[in-house]
């Protein structure tokens, strides 16, 4: 597949749809490759990725469902499950977070997340490269200070999102794109 193919036939693929195979340990390294070449300003490297696999996932589930307790104290028994079920949705799972690098004189924050974003999206196409199907989910446990200090990041850090890492059960339907006329404006 060329790199245009590949990029215009990415799309993500429903968590709940994705089963294994998902790539190995070993695929995944080769494919973080992708993620090292994201443009960074300042050569930080900020971005972070710990990979969920197994029944890992139920645990990072007790972390969601555990969060949700904390943050919704009158929180139902449903919603406490789908909370813990978001986690097992996927073979693997990667957490991706900057490690921020506070006061930096010429990197702010939100430039390092934007470079642990470009990274996601670098690994996201190159994980449909290789025939695996994935989603980038974020929501509340990306926001939620008891899922950081779980997954072992600091206060500073942020959490930008949750991959969902598989193969697609059904080849879904392509999804319709906007006119990207519409989103430039020549000055």
């Amino acid at each position: 597949m060329d790199a245009m193919e590949c990029l215009l036939g990415r799309q993500s693929t429903p968590a709940g749809m994705l089963a294994e195979p998902a790539p190995s340990d070993g695929e995944v390294l080769s494919l973080l490759e992708t993620a090292m070449r994201a443009p960074d300003h300042g050569a930080l490297r900020p971005w972070r990725f710990l990979s969920i696999r197994g029944g890992r996932r139920r645990d990072l589930g007790d972390i969601f469902a555990a969060a949700l307790v904390k943050r919704e104290p009158d929180a139902g028994s449903d919603e406490i499950e789908k909370a813990r079920g978001k986690a097992v949705r996927a073979p693997l799972v990667l957490a991706v977070w900057s490690e921020i690098v506070e006061n930096h004189p010429k990197v702010p924050p939100i430039e390092q997340v934007m470079a642990t974003g470009a990274a996601v999206q670098n690994l996201m196409n190159a994980l449909y490269a290789q025939s695996y199907d994935a989603i980038w989910v974020t929501g509340a446990p990306c926001y939620d200070e008891n899922v950081k200090a779980s997954l072992g990041l600091a206060p500073k850090d942020v959490l930008v999102g949750f991959l969902h890492i598989g193969t697609a059960k059904s080849v879904a339907p392509t999804k319709k794109r906007p006119n990207p006329a519409d989103y430039l404006h020549i000055w």
